[in-house]
């Protein structure tokens, strides 16, 4: 992930991780699972501080984690805008409603300080698919990311867009993690990273597809018509298909084992 968020000078990603033709508009980034704060340190980076703004979460115990890992760049962005927090660290409990809703309130209060300029615009989730357990909090947290009041899908505005979720991953058990994606492919679309070497007039390929290991880069958008569907209470159920397309039904999408298939027949 760090690759991609600060790329090599002969590396050329598609899509980049800030789209050039909006960098002006501002950024705001919501990272999950942000551990030792290495992907946040990257993004922090990249930002403009008054205008761009990075929320990095984990569990409530790994905060001072991040608050020490993080403090120097804190500094630094403070000093530059004394007057806007550009980095904040909140806990987040995957799936729990109540940690999701003081995020909103913190988003919504960003929003007020920039004149509603600070629009949701990447959610990070580098390396977060693997603990079966948390498979289900981990996608209901994104559906909270992507709902009211993080964005509103009835906002027909031009610069009005569904936040992209940046999602990396490690393949380390496909018949633990395939449940995942076969539920996260019915509520998002999902397109892995292509990158091309400039220098050496390469190909477009799949970013990771020359690593050893079976890494993927994800980016992934809500499916529109998603909003009219009702979200199960349990965990399992999501991970079953269970609301999506507006059933009751068990059902799953196969997007991800066909791309997997296609980078095995590739390779």
């Amino acid at each position: 992930m760090t690759l991609y968020i600060h790329p090599m000078p002969n590396l050329e990603f598609d899509p980049p991780f800030i789209n050039a033709s909006k960098a002006t508009l501002g950024v705001t980034n919501i990272e999950l699972g942000s551990g030792s704060g290495l992907i946040a340190v990257s993004v922090a980076k990249l930002l403009k501080p008054g205008r761009d703004h990075l929320i990095v979460t984990d569990l409530p115990e790994v905060c001072p984690l991040l608050e020490n890992n993080l403090r120097p760049i804190m500094v630094k962005l403070e000093a530059n805008s004394p007057d806007q927090d550009t980095l904040t660290i909140r806990p987040l409990s995957w799936g729990r409603w109540e940690d999701t809703s003081e995020l909103a309130s913190l988003f919504l209060e960003q929003r007020s300080c920039l004149r509603d300029s600070c629009k949701l615009t990447h959610i990070i989730c580098s390396d977060l698919v693997y603990f079966p357990e948390l498979l289900g909090p981990l996608l209901r947290s994104l559906l909270h990311l992507t709902s009211p009041p993080f964005f509103h899908p009835k906002c027909h505005s031009c610069d009005c867009q569904c936040p992209a979720v940046f999602i990396s991953c490690k393949i380390r058990s496909l018949a633990k993690e395939t449940a995942f994606w076969s539920a996260f492919g019915l509520w998002f679309t999902f397109n892995p990273v292509l990158v091309k070497d400039k220098s050496a007039g390469g190909d477009w390929r799949r970013f990771g597809s020359s690593f050893d290991d079976t890494i993927f880069l994800f980016v992934a958008h809500r499916r529109a018509e998603s909003y009219a569907w009702i979200v199960p209470a349990l965990d399992e159920d999501l991970l079953c298909g269970v609301g999506a397309n507006g059933t009751s039904l068990g059902k799953g999408d196969d997007s991800f084992e066909n791309l997997l298939l296609m980078s095995i027949e590739q390779d």
